[in-house]
């Protein structure tokens, strides 16, 4: 193993939280009990916001920035895992109170650490990365509520060119639902139906304000949006169904009423990734395992060097990137 290792850092410069790489050695990784060789990390919209500055995420300084890692298992003082072991790790507070990805080498907790289902290599595990797993969480608690039906009615997926959005239409129409992608960008349509989408809908016209209780469409959906979109997307939905919903991207308020949840019997279905238990994460990638085609994993992701990371950062505040990257951190 290398002395000294890359590393992209937060650290308090003047009472604010900069960021930049910086060597490090082994000895300056937490003291968990299995050590990482990582291989690949990703970008999140929260790792934008953690990279660029533009976002407190980091709760203590300094922190090793990525929510998500792939790697191999070099060192473990757990009976869980041995070397050679292929991991990754999603959530639980990395980057924020807990050293996350973005190194060569990390130190984490047993319980973070999921096993790498052995079809994907740790390339395509961060091809997936915490927004595909956090799609497969959602596709999941919509089929155990029962609202959705393959063949029947529509699902609704929105920020459907995004990350969450690109795995959750695969997801869905691998499984004979009827994937209707709401989207701003009229250019990834052909992206979004190769991935199985059947229908679109703009996503301005679920930014509207609109009656309480509008015209029934979606048996269930996949939001990563919220705000005024979450809003209409419920007060849409058939009596009985379900919206799974798994972020802010738009705005983390819910201008609406509880009228689609007591006059139609429609649920809200909050879906965390960071702190999910091991069960429900071995059953997500259990899911994307056995339902997302590889080919068509192939044509979500890009692969990027380390150093393109402040790039990436504001490339994907700015709404610049299609489906998922995959930041490379061996370089």
């Amino acid at each position: 193993m290398a002395e000294t290792f890359n590393a992209f850092v937060i650290e308090d410069v003047d009472g604010k939280p900069k960021g930049g790489f910086k060597q490090l050695t082994l000895a300056d990784l937490p003291d968990n009990d299995v050590l990482v060789e990582v291989a690949y990390s990703t970008v999140n919209y929260k790792d934008g916001l953690a990279v660029s500055g533009k976002g407190r995420i980091a709760r203590k300084l300094p922190m090793v920035a990525g929510i998500d890692l792939a790697g191999t298992v070099v060192e473990s003082r757990s009976p869980a895992w041995k070397p050679g072991d292929k991991v990754v790790a999603n959530g639980w507070g990395l980057s924020e109170t807990q050293w996350g990805g973005y190194t060569r080498f990390q130190r984490l907790k047993p319980e973070w650490l999921t096993r790498l289902p052995d079809v994907f290599s740790l390339e395509e595990a961060m091809g997936i990365g915490t927004a595909g797993y956090t799609a497969a969480l959602c596709v999941d608690a919509l089929e155990k509520w029962g609202a959705v039906q393959p063949g029947g009615k529509e699902v609704l997926v929105t920020g459907a060119a995004g990350g969450v959005g690109s795995v959750a239409v695969a997801l869905l129409a691998k499984r004979g639902y009827p994937v209707v992608a709401s989207t701003g960008r009229p250019e990834t349509h052909e992206y979004l139906r190769s991935l199985g989408a059947g229908g679109f809908i703009d996503r301005a016209a679920l930014q509207e304000k609109g009656a309480p209780l509008q015209k029934e469409r979606w048996a269930g959906g996949v939001d990563s949006v919220g705000g005024q979109t979450l809003v209409n997307a419920l007060s849409q939905t058939v009596w009985g169904g379900a919206i799974a919903a798994c972020g802010l991207a738009g705005s983390s308020d819910l201008p609406g009423t509880v009228l689609p949840h007591i006059l139609r019997s429609v649920a809200l279905l909050g879906v965390d990734s960071v702190m999910a238990p091991p069960d429900r994460r071995d059953a997500a990638w259990t899911r994307l395992a056995r339902d997302l085609d590889k080919d068509l994993l192939k044509t979500m992701y890009e692969v990027q060097p380390f150093e393109a990371l402040p790039d990436l950062a504001s490339r994907i505040l700015a709404g610049r990137i299609r489906g998922r990257v995959v930041v490379d951190v061996r370089g």
